[in-house]
């Protein structure tokens, strides 16, 4: 199934395109809401937060926007997978589509606007005048494997919603819980030393800690690097074994 992807390059692409059209053609500023999303969102929690944690942690805004974009990346790229095969479901019942290529566009288009808001992070550690250190190259690392992560648990939820739509549901519900165990808008050192344990099992938090670390000047852990290479690898493998067995029945479930 996935060996097609190849003869499939201008479908994801023209599905890319859908998806970022379809989500600003009502709006006047369109897709500079990129932009403006995390920037706004950053001043809000910048104006509550930093009088709670502004002592524990250097440029708070920083700390806070490095971590929101890659929370944000995973959310978004694992919601988008999930729904991608019902909200397709009249495309799919007329024409024969690979069916990874729906999960697999709609991650591919919460990428796109990941780098875009990439570059409010930049501009943000400008006005700051925060310190561009040479570990901002190994981003690559936690970023990418974030993407493998994304992928993996993307594709599993694909085929668990078209089967039970209460995985929704329930999916809305982990993800706020993952938000408080993430460490987004507080630091980890307020978390008592035995509960930081259970922060470092938790994959997304993994991401975000290796990927400030690299935004401040920090080599990331090698440890948790394995570890969350580890998690991702199996999930991404996990996700392509389910949609090799379930894939060509998931049209019947619709």
């Amino acid at each position: 199934m996935f060996d097609t992807f190849s003869q499939k390059k201008f479908l994801l692409t023209e599905l890319v395109k859908k998806n970022l059209t379809a989500k600003y053609k009502d709006s006047v500023l369109g897709i500079l809401w990129s932009f403006f999303n995390p920037l706004l969102t950053m001043l809000v929690f910048t104006a509550v937060f930093s009088m709670l944690f502004g002592k524990n942690v250097v440029n708070y805004p920083v700390y806070y926007l490095a971590g929101r974009l890659m929370f944000d990346f995973y959310n978004h790229g694992t919601k988008g997978a999930m729904n991608s095969i019902r909200r397709n479901a009249r495309l799919l019942k007329k024409i024969y589509v690979p069916r990874p290529m729906f999960p697999i566009s709609s991650i591919c288009y919460e990428f796109v606007n990941f780098l875009i808001s990439f570059g409010i992070l930049f501009g943000v550690m400008i006005i700051t005048h925060a310190q561009f250190n040479f570990t901002l190259i190994y981003s690559i690392i936690p970023i990418s494997l974030l993407i493998v992560l994304i992928f993996g648990v993307g594709l599993i939820l694909a085929v668990c919603n078209t089967y039970f739509t209460d995985i929704g549901y329930l999916y809305n519900v982990f993800m706020l819980m993952l938000l408080y165990a993430s460490a987004l808008f507080y630091p980890i050192e307020i978390v008592p030393t035995k509960f930081q344990i259970l922060f470092s099992l938790n994959p997304v938090y993994c991401a975000m800690t290796s990927f400030r670390q690299c935004v401040y000047g920090v080599v990331p852990s090698m440890s948790t690097l394995l570890y969350l290479a580890a998690f991702a690898f199996t999930a991404l493998g996990i996700g392509i074994l389910l949609f090799n067995i379930y894939g060509d029945k998931l049209t019947l479930e619709l």
